[in-house]
């Protein structure tokens, strides 16, 4: 049975940390991704990692702040937020595949499987 559950997700002051992990059953992905839906906005991309050659990317509000990384023992992927801003209040969701695909890390249509998500909340 296919299942990406995520856990981590709280709330927390402006410039604290958390961690989301997404643990993903069922199959072994080729990619992992993090996105997230802000309120009242669309769903975008955060980071992403790619198991076939390790790469990486992020969006730009991710950048120097946050970093997704994997456990392939555990068919995990975590997300590292730092200096957590307002700003990145939403709902986060873990993304994944088993195919292989030329569509870009951030593109939502690269990914077959999605978890339930965690709210993390920045507020003081």
């Amino acid at each position: 049975q296919v299942q990406l559950v995520e856990s981590g997700g709280g709330l927390v002051q402006p410039g604290e940390s958390l961690r989301l992990s997404c643990v993903v059953t069922g199959f072994r992905a080729t990619s992992m991704g993090w996105f997230r839906q802000p309120p009242g906005k669309e769903r975008e991309f955060v980071a992403a990692f790619a198991v076939t050659d390790h790469s990486t990317e992020y969006a730009d509000s991710a950048k120097g702040r946050f970093t997704v990384s994997r456990d392939s023992a555990q068919n995990t992927v975590y997300l590292e937020m730092n200096s957590l801003k307002p700003e990145d209040t939403a709902v986060y969701y873990c993304a994944a595949t088993r195919r292989l695909s030329l569509r870009p890390l951030s593109d939502y249509q690269r990914y077959d499987y999605w978890g339930q998500g965690t709210q993390v909340t920045v507020s003081s």
